[in-house]
């Protein structure tokens, strides 16, 4: 019997319907690491959108299937601190009344992580990554950095990669506006606070952006191709996995 650890990928709505790459480059690195993945074909959302806009139901029927689909694995492992964070913190909350999923919830939280956590924390993943050349600038997502403790682990990665310099944001912590179903309900101050997040990207002289959510990493492409940027904006996995010669950009053509 292998004595790999059995690794369930949590895919994620938006890489699945706007950047699979980054679910093929987190499968890479997990099995470089040493895990047996596998992506479980009945995977749904996590809930959080529902969860967010106060429609509990909604999430707990969303959260009961990826229990099911999630807890005989080893460990869960998410491209995205939202989502690991939304199962890791917020399922126990949703099930505390439900004595059929509570203990569950519960388990499930516990051996779900963020993809660069899991590779370092759990891993030890310490080996040189594909080389890239450029000049990066690391944006820490709400929910990764508060939620799932995700700082220090994609910066060590991101260390191993020849030829790559990572750069500092002036205000690190100041969320991108996404925040989900905030940039809808608020698009204004969405705007606002995506557009000083560009302004501090472009003050440190990166010519690219990386980060470990997609919903920041759409909002901020988008934002810094409206403005006629040249920053390249990519999710830390696809450099991490040496992906980057098989997949444009977020927002550029694929034949950029």
């Amino acid at each position: 019997m292998s004595d790999k650890p059995r690794v369930a990928l949590f895919v994620t709505c938006l890489v699945d319907l706007y950047r699979p790459s980054v679910g093929f480059a987190a499968l890479r690195l997990l099995e470089e690491a040493g895990c047996r993945v596998e992506v479980p074909a009945t995977q749904t959302c996590c809930g959080q959108p529902a969860y967010n806009s106060g429609d509990r139901a909604t999430a707990r029927d969303l959260a009961r299937a990826v229990i099911d689909a999630f807890l005989p694995y080893d460990h869960v492992v998410a491209p995205s601190g939202s989502c690991a964070g939304m199962i890791a913190h917020h399922y126990p909350v949703l099930f505390e009344d439900d004595p059929a999923y509570r203990g569950k919830a519960e388990a499930l939280a516990a051996r779900t992580h963020e993809l660069t956590s899991f590779l370092t924390d759990v891993m030890g993943l310490d080996t040189a990554r594909p080389a890239y050349d450029g000049v990066a600038v690391y944006h820490d997502s709400c929910a990764g950095l508060r939620e799932m403790g995700v700082r220090a682990q994609p910066r060590a990665l991101l260390a191993k990669v020849p030829g790559l310099i990572v750069k500092e944001l002036a205000e690190p912590e100041l969320c991108c506006g996404f925040g989900g179903t905030f940039c809808v309900k608020y698009p204004e101050i969405s705007t606002r606070m995506v557009t000083d997040k560009a302004a501090d990207i472009r003050g440190t002289g990166a010519d690219t952006l990386l980060a470990g959510d997609l919903g920041c990493l759409l909002n901020m492409a988008g934002r810094l191709k409206r403005e006629g940027s040249p920053v390249r904006v990519r999710h830390v996995a696809e450099v991490l996995a040496g992906m980057t010669g098989e997949v444009a950009p977020i927002g550029e053509a694929p034949d950029a």
